[in-house]
């Protein structure tokens, strides 16, 4: 359970999050606005989800004119944004370089044109690659396998610079494989909610490889908490692990399906991708010091939640924290 922090440390701040309309931001933003910040989402369409207490400004990221009038007023950036998933960031490395990282860069010019103070920037796991060693530390070297975490770790080296050349404060989060309510099943990304999605319509799985690769799995609404410890924290160029730091296999994964549905499920495996990685797991020793912050929610209880809500058959569901 998380302890709202007094509104009057938060309600004179300003937030943005870049990419609101998105899963973490279905929460985040929801989160945000129980603690008394002034919330704005920027995006490229308003989600149905929005409530009023929210301000949503429509435009690309990419566009330096739609940027200025979003971070107008702005104390706090939280930048969500990517317009690529990891497993097919690789198909197209120069959009992904282009729309990510560059686009990036220029959001990083217009805050500090307007001198926004913090900036809270999610990046991934993907940056360190396959593993020597296991639980990964933040000290752990960087050696990423393909596109989406290249340009996650580039943004990561750039933030380091705009520190250094422009005094921008910036706080780096590794998360782990996030799964949770409205995490949509249909666009190919999430393990977990593509698997209940499937275990509840009878359908089989296809699994890549022989379904032992280990995976560090994070409740949706543990990672918010995360970002908003962060957000009232004093840490500025670091990267923090932000995880369960547990693992579990595709196999685990199923297994607690089928317990949870009381039905089997029909698996199909398919050949092992060169990119897979056998098994991470994060160290969140440090999110620990640095953020006083730990999830609180099991694999098994947080897929409790997802099988429910996917029953309701609510696209959104409004989270109280």
């Amino acid at each position: 359970m998380t302890i709202l922090p007094c509104r009057g440390i938060t309600e004179n701040r300003s937030v943005l999050v870049t990419g609101g309309s998105g899963f973490i931001g279905s929460h985040l933003l929801f989160h945000l606005l129980d603690m008394g910040f002034r919330v704005r989402c920027f995006d490229r369409v308003k989600p149905p989800w929005l409530q009023s207490g929210i301000e949503f400004i429509e435009g690309d990221f990419t566009a330096s004119q739609s940027l200025a009038s979003a971070l107008k007023g702005v104390d706090i950036l939280i930048h969500l944004v990517s317009t690529t998933l990891p497993k097919t960031s690789h198909d197209d490395p120069q959009f992904d370089v282009i729309s990510n990282l560059a686009g990036t860069i220029g959001l990083l010019n217009q805050a500090v044109q307007s001198r926004v103070k913090r900036l809270i920037f999610i990046s991934s796991c993907a940056v360190y690659g396959r593993p020597a060693v296991n639980p990964v530390c933040e000290s752990h070297p960087t050696n990423p396998l393909f596109s989406y975490g290249i340009v996650k770790l580039a943004i990561e080296k750039y933030l380091r610079m705009y520190y250094d050349l422009y005094g921008l404060e910036s706080c780096v989060l590794r998360l782990s494989n996030l799964y949770g309510e409205h995490q949509r099943a249909d666009t190919g990304q999430g393990a977990i909610a593509i698997f209940c999605d499937k275990a509840l319509k009878g359908e089989p799985i296809e699994i890549w490889g022989s379904g032992a690769v280990v995976r560090d799995y994070l409740y949706v609404k543990d990672a918010v908490e995360a970002i908003t410890s962060a957000v009232l924290s004093d840490e500025s160029g670091v990267e923090i692990n932000i995880g369960s730091g547990k693992g579990a296999s595709l196999n685990e994964v199923i297994e607690t399906i089928e317990s949870l549905t009381g039905g089997k499920i029909e698996r199909r495996h398919l050949p092992c991708r060169p990119f897979d990685v056998e098994e991470i797991r994060l160290d969140i020793a440090e999110a620990k010091r640095r953020l006083g912050w730990e999830p609180s929610t099991d694999l098994r209880k947080g897929m409790q939640k997802v099988i429910d809500w996917m029953k309701t058959g609510k696209k959104y569901m409004r989270f109280h924290s």
